[in-house]
């Protein structure tokens, strides 16, 4: 069986899609853009079932996401159900401010990557 992934972060950009391409030959990918829920009380519920399935957390901070809150608040729910948490913090990189709110999020994740492709490097060698 494969190992799952949950793609926690903003739906903008298409990095959704660009690590769908690269890891879901060797992976199980669960990606939120894709359940098309209007109702945050639903999107909320499949999002947390989906985390609880999971091995894996890819959390995407990209530098054009406007806040965050939905990625950090996967990020701790994921970090006490003991997933491994993989953070890319494009953001942090240019806003300083930023980056001293976020960095809690840093703590919580085991990885963090400057890059999406830096990430599924990283997750390409537990193949």
């Amino acid at each position: 069986m494969k190992p799952k992934i949950y793609l926690a972060g903003g739906f903008r950009g298409g990095w959704h899609k660009h690590v769908i391409n690269q890891l879901s030959e060797f992976f199980t990918i669960y990606n939120p853009q894709q359940h098309n829920l209007e109702s945050v009380e639903k999107y909320t519920a499949w999002d947390l079932y989906h985390l609880d399935k999971c091995d894996i957390v890819l959390g995407f901070m990209d530098e054009k996401n406007p806040s965050g809150y939905g990625l950090a608040l996967e990020i701790g729910y994921s970090k006490a159900k003991n997933k491994l948490v993989i953070l890319v913090d494009e953001k942090s990189q240019s806003d300083k401010v930023f980056s001293r709110y976020f960095a809690i999020c840093h703590q919580s994740a085991d990885v963090v990557c400057r890059s999406i492709d830096e990430a599924i490097g990283y997750l390409q060698s537990f193949g």
